[in-house]
């Protein structure tokens, strides 16, 4: 193809494993971040630009050099977005990226489109908060509306806790209170759509957390296909509706009564989805590629069962074990400090 620059609003290891599905389109990318250098995604990268997401003047120059930009992250301020050229392809979009960045967002946006959400309410102070515990009648979960990931800025709760504390501990001006649903697995979905509206669905995966982080995924969720047909309309119209470009991850849990609910959305590659990158014809990240560069979507058929394990910061052990089986596929993030709970990298195999 037509030499092609691909510009990356982040540096960790969605980013990374951006770069290594670009090279094999020979697409060079260039990364954008803070401290990008040494990052995950920086360290394989053919060039970076080390500077804050709100630096107008460095953001300028960067998008001159690039033919489209990705986010690698939902966090990056949409007014990094906003100031970009109008003709310079952005994905997944502004109006993706803003309602990834507020859950309150997300859950109106689904309710909008007649997607099934748990009972939630806005809540701005004690008081608010006081009255949807009384709406909620049982169990709980406050979240932040903003910045959470990995179980970060949720607290559950239920019926007859101390309000004073619950919002001293949410430390917040915005939050949402969610009716914990009783479900008895989580899937996730996920979209690719290009800039013309064509669309490719993975299939779709189970997912299994620990203290709000994903341990381990498993694809194809075996489910019914009408819950499978439903769950693809609902992906398909949040995409359309979102404007995306690029890739959309929706989250859902599956009652017990084999229902949908709503939790919450990722406009970008999808940790529950590193199991395509062996086990997909075309991967996510190679997908993301494709639908901003100009070449078509890819086959996202699946060839047997897979799983995915996340390796944490205290079980990083996990990855040089990994490397014994001749079967599983060790992917490494080249982060220079293991934390607990900070994703190393992850191992997949085939059943």
């Amino acid at each position: 193809m037509v030499k092609f620059k691909l510009g990356i609003l982040g540096s960790g290891q969605l980013g990374r494993m951006t770069v290594q599905a670009a090279s094999n389109y020979g697409i060079s990318c260039h990364i954008f971040a803070p401290n990008a250098e040494n990052s995950p995604a920086g360290q394989i990268c053919n060039s970076v630009t080390n500077a804050e997401y709100t630096d107008e003047k460095k953001l300028k120059h960067f998008y001159n050099m690039v033919d489209a930009v990705v986010c690698e992250f939902e966090n990056v301020p949409v007014l990094a977005l906003q100031i970009a050229p109008r003709n310079l392809l952005t994905s997944p979009g502004t109006k993706a990226l803003a309602t990834a960045q507020n859950r309150l967002n997300e859950k109106e946006t689904a309710r909008l489109l007649g997607i099934p959400t748990a009972p939630f309410w806005k809540i701005t102070s004690i008081g608010d908060l006081a009255n949807a515990m009384d709406l909620s009648n049982g169990k709980a979960i406050l979240k932040t509306a903003k910045f959470g990931y990995d179980g970060k800025g949720q607290i559950r709760t239920q019926s007859g806790a101390k309000i004073e504390s619950l919002w001293q501990k949410i430390n917040t001006d915005l939050a949402i209170l969610e009716t914990l649903i009783d479900f008895k697995k989580e899937i996730s979905i996920l979209i690719a759509r290009d800039v013309a509206g064509k669309t490719a669905i993975f299939p779709p995966t189970i997912n299994y957390h620990e203290d709000g982080i994903l341990l381990h995924s498993t694809a194809p969720a075996i489910l019914p296909s009408r819950i499978i047909e439903t769950g693809n309309s609902y992906a398909k119209l949040l995409a359309d509706y979102l404007e995306v470009v690029g890739l959309l991850a929706i989250e859902f849990f599956l009652t017990k009564e084999n229902t949908l609910i709503f939790n919450e959305i990722a406009p970008r590659p999808h940790n529950s989805f590193h199991w395509t990158i062996e086990g997909c014809k075309t991967s996510q990240f190679h997908q993301l590629v494709r639908s901003v560069s100009g070449l078509p979507l890819g086959d996202v058929s699946i060839d047997g069962v897979w799983h995915m394990k996340n390796i944490l910061g205290q079980k990083v052990a996990e990855i040089s074990s990994g490397y014994k089986h001749a079967g599983k596929y060790v992917h490494e993030y080249g982060k220079l400090k293991a934390k607990k709970n900070r994703k190393m990298g992850h191992v997949t195999w085939k059943e």
